[in-house]
């Protein structure tokens, strides 16, 4: 799998064999324009503008924006329902973490998540290779949350995102030094490219990757 970061929270994750999904592409208010990114999926995690520019993608393309389950050339999309605040959704509603599983690993992409895990929803998302989590706070999860998400699902590789970077405009959000001072006791790659090829027998143990956008 080839692992590739727009900044914010916008991936895209394409299989060994090409079939491309694009995670929450975000419009032009927040810096970098994305424009005319082929994908075959297209996932949202919530309609924020941040989260769902969806006119950004070219071609033909599956929208996931709901909490359901896809399977589609050999990829299997999972949506699970948690909360983009600690309320319960009170303050800034809902949010679909999606779990992807292509080339025998589960990414587990956490859109705006706003909480820790409670012990159903760690059950129904269960295994977790790669770990997509927000950490600039304000809005989603900070430093200290998205590590406790982490120690949650145990997974071998986190990839933070949704923090403050040269190109992003939200000044809202904190950098990613605080989180990285927190996870010092892990082993940290900092990339300097946008992307990144992952395969099962090399994902390791408690590694960080920082990728560039």
């Amino acid at each position: 799998m080839n692992i590739k970061w727009y900044g914010h929270s916008c991936f895209l994750l394409t299989s060994a064999n090409g079939v491309r999904v694009l995670c929450d592409p975000y419009s032009p208010e927040v810096g970098t324009n994305l424009e005319d990114i082929e994908a075959d999926i297209v996932t949202v995690s919530h309609h924020h503008f941040d989260h769902d520019c969806i006119s950004v993608v070219s071609g033909e393309y599956i929208l996931v924006d709901k909490c359901e389950s896809i399977e589609h050339e050999g990829i299997i999309i999972e949506g699970i329902n948690t909360f983009h605040d600690t309320e319960g959704g009170a303050k800034r509603g809902t949010n679909i973490m999606f779990k992807i599983t292509m080339d025998g690993m589960s990414v587990l992409h956490c859109g705006d998540l706003g909480h820790t895990l409670d012990a159903e929803t760690i059950e129904r998302v269960g295994n977790v290779d790669v770990l997509l989590v927000p950490i600039g706070g304000t809005y989603t999860l900070d430093y200290i949350g998205a590590r406790a998400v982490a120690n949650q699902l145990k997974q071998k590789v986190v990839i933070p995102m949704h923090y403050k970077t040269p190109n992003c405009k939200l000044d809202e959000l904190a950098p990613i030094d605080a989180f990285i001072s927190h996870v010092a006791n892990c082993a940290i790659h900092r990339l300097n490219q946008s992307e990144a090829s992952l395969y099962p027998a090399t994902l390791g143990e408690d590694r960080v990757l920082v990728l560039n956008c």
